[in-house]
C-alpha cells in the first residue's frame, strides 16, 4: 500500500479525506477475500468445505453463513467451543459421514437459528443431556447410522420446533423415553426408529404418538403380542401410511408368533354405532364388532383426547376402561364428542367395512349428518333464527320508508299555490290513498319520475290529473320494468 500512499500525496489536487476513504475501502476489502477458508467453496452465504479430509472445523469460517457443510470428513469430536464465533444467521450445519464419537454438552450454543441438522452416519453411540440445549427453532435432526444405543432423558428437552427425527440404523433396544415428556419435542410429526433392535414396544405409548405423528418401526425384531397384534390390525384399518408402505418388514419371533392365540370371547358383530348423550349424564360404550362385552381383554380405546386401557384405571378419573371392556365416561362434557375407536386383537382379521369407532354427540340433536359427527344443538338454532327474523325485520322497516316517505315536501306560498316541488317530483308525492281516482293507482312495484312541472299540491282543493297520457314523458327507473330514457306514456299497459 506504500506506493498507493505516495502517489496520492504527490497529487496536490486530491482531498485528504478521499485518500482516506480510498485507503479504508481497500484495506476492508482484503479481509473479505480471506474469509473462504482454503479448500472450501463460498457461493454467497453457502460455505462447502466437504470431502477436504479436515480434522477440525477450520477456524475462519464466515459468520455470514446460512448453510454450512463440513460432511464427509475426519471430524472425531465437537467440544463446546469448537465454533469461534456466533452463527445468528446458520439455518442448516451438515456434519454427516464423519467419525464423531463425542459431542460436549452446549456444542451448538452458537447457532441459536439452527432449522436442520445433519449428524447422520457417525460413530456416536449415547446421547447425553444439553447436547441440543439451545436448538428451540431445530425443525429436522438427522441420526440414522449411528451406534447409539442410549438416549439420555433429557436429549430432546426443549427441541419444542421439532418435525423431523431421524434414528433408524442404530442399536436402540426401545423408544427413546423423552418424545412423549411435557418438555419433549411435543410438535413431532415424523418419527423413524426402523433397523434398530427394538423387540418390545408400549401399545399404549405408539397409540398416542401415532395420533400426530407417523412412526416407522420396520426391521425391528418386534415381539407379536396380542396388544401389537391388535395394534396393526387397527394401523391396517386407518391405513397408518408407515406400516402400509412396509408391512413386509414387520415380522414376528418363530417361537411366540405361530403359537399366538389371540382369540377374545365375545359373539362378533359387525355394526357400529352412533351414541348420544345428555351433558352430565354416564355412558358407558362397548368395544364395536362386539355384540357382548369381553372378558379380560387387552383392550384400548382412544378418545378425541388421549389413549386409555385398562392398565391405566383410575376409579375417579373423568373416562375409564373397565375390565370388561367397556370405556365407562362419567359426567359428559361437551368436549367429549366425536370418534372413539376400540383396539382390540381380532384374530387378524381385517374387515374394511366392520369400524372399529363409535361416534359420540354430547348434548341435543336436532339433525344428524350423513358421518354421524355433525349435529347441532337448539342454542344455535336458536340464535341463527333469531337472526333471520331481525334481518326480516329490518328488510321490510327499509321497504316501507322506501315507498311510503315523501322524499320531497311541497311548501304552500301565500296564495295557497305551490310553489312546486323542486328539480324531480315522485308520484307518490303524498299518501297514495290520496291520489285521483282516474288516474291509475301503481301497485306498488312502478315509481315514475316525472319532468318539472308547475302542479297545485293544495291538499284542501281538487288536485289536476299529474299524469298526461297524452304527452307525458318519462326518465328514471321503472322497478319491475326495463330502464327507459324519454319514452312516452301512450300505452296504457304502461300506466297499469
Amino acid at each position: 500500500m506504500r506506493p498507493i500512499a505516495s502517489h496520492l500525496s504527490s497529487q496536490s489536487s486530491v482531498n485528504p479525506a478521499a485518500a482516506a476513504l480510498l485507503l479504508s475501502l481497500c484495506l476492508g476489502s482484503l479481509p473479505r477475500a480471506l474469509t473462504c477458508p482454503p479448500g472450501c467453496i463460498c457461493a454467497s452465504d453457502i460455505i462447502s468445505c466437504g470431502g477436504c479430509n479436515l480434522s477440525a472445523p477450520p477456524p475462519d469460517l464466515p459468520g455470514y453463513a446460512t448453510r454450512l457443510d463440513l460432511s464427509h470428513n475426519s471430524l472425531t469430536a465437537l467440544p463446546a467451543d469448537w465454533i469461534t464465533r456466533p452463527f445468528e444467521r446458520l439455518a442448516a450445519l451438515l456434519l454427516g459421514r464423519n467419525r464423531i464419537v463425542q459431542i460436549e454438552a452446549k456444542a451448538f450454543a452458537a447457532v441459536p437459528r439452527l432449522l436442520h441438522l445433519d449428524l447422520s452416519s457417525n460413530k456416536l453411540s449415547a446421547l447425553n443431556s444439553s447436547i441440543f440445549t439451545g436448538l428451540t427453532e431445530l425443525r429436522e435432526l438427522l441420526l440414522f447410522g449411528n451406534q447409539i444405543g442410549q438416549i439420555s432423558p433429557d436429549s430432546f428437552r426443549g427441541l419444542r420446533s421439532l418435525v423431523k427425527l431421524y434414528l433408524s440404523g442404530n442399536r436402540l433396544t426401545s423408544l427413546p423415553p423423552s418424545l412423549w415428556d411435557e418438555g419433549g419435542p411435543l410438535n413431532l410429526t415424523f418419527l423413524d426408529v426402523s433397523s434398530n433392535g427394538i423387540a418390545s414396544v408400549h401399545v399404549h405409548t405408539l397409540l398416542s404418538l401415532s395420533r400426530r405423528a407417523g412412526i416407522y418401526l420396520q426391521g425391528n425384531p418386534l415381539t407379536c403380542d396380542c396388544a401389537l397384534l391388535a395394534l396393526l390390525e387397527y394401523w391396517t384399518w386407518k391405513q397408518y401410511r408407515p406400516l402400509l408402505d412396509f408391512k413386509d418388514d414387520y415380522p414376528c419371533r418363530d417361537s411366540v408368533g405361530p403359537k399366538l392365540n389371540c382369540s377374545l370371547d365375545g359373539e362378533w358383530s359387525a355394526e357400529a354405532g352412533s351414541y348420544q348423550v345428555d351433558p352430565g349424564k354416564w355412558l358407558w360404550l362397548t368395544c364395536p364388532g362386539f355384540a357382548s362385552p369381553l372378558k379380560d381383554p387387552d383392550v384400548f380405546w382412544v378418545t378425541p383426547a388421549t389413549v386409555l386401557n385398562l392398565s391405566a384405571y383410575d376409579p375417579s378419573a373423568h373416562q375409564a376402561v373397565l375390565p370388561n371392556g367397556t370405556l365407562e365416561i362419567r359426567g359428559a362434557l361437551l368436549e367429549d364428542s366425536g370418534a372413539y375407536a376400540c383396539v382390540a386383537p381380532r384374530g387378524r382379521r381385517y374387515d374394511p367395512d366392520a369400524s372399529p369407532e363409535v361416534n359420540v354427540v354430547v348434548g341435543n340433536v336436532s339433525s344428524v349428518a350423513t358421518g354421524g359427527l355433525a349435529h347441532r344443538g337448539g342454542g344455535e338454532h336458536f340464535n341463527t333464527a333469531f337472526t333471520t327474523l331481525a334481518s326480516c325485520v329490518v328488510s321490510i322497516i327499509l321497504v316501507l320508508l322506501y315507498l311510503y316517505l315523501t322524499p320531497c315536501r311541497c311548501r304552500e306560498n301565500t296564495g295557497g299555490v305551490s310553489g312546486g316541488c323542486g328539480g324531480r317530483a315522485i308520484v307518490l308525492c303524498s299518501d297514495p290513498r290520496e291520489v285521483e281516482s282516474g288516474q291509475r293507482r301503481s301497485n306498488g312495484k312502478r315509481v315514475a319520475f316525472l319532468e318539472p312541472q308547475v302542479e297545485d299540491c293544495d291538499s284542501t282543493g281538487a288536485k289536476s290529473p299529474v299524469i298526461n297520457t297524452g304527452h307525458a314523458t318519462t326518465e328514471g327507473i321503472l322497478k319491475n320494468g326495463s330502464r327507459t330514457v324519454g319514452q312516452t306514456l301512450t300505452d296504457t299497459a304502461l300506466l297499469a
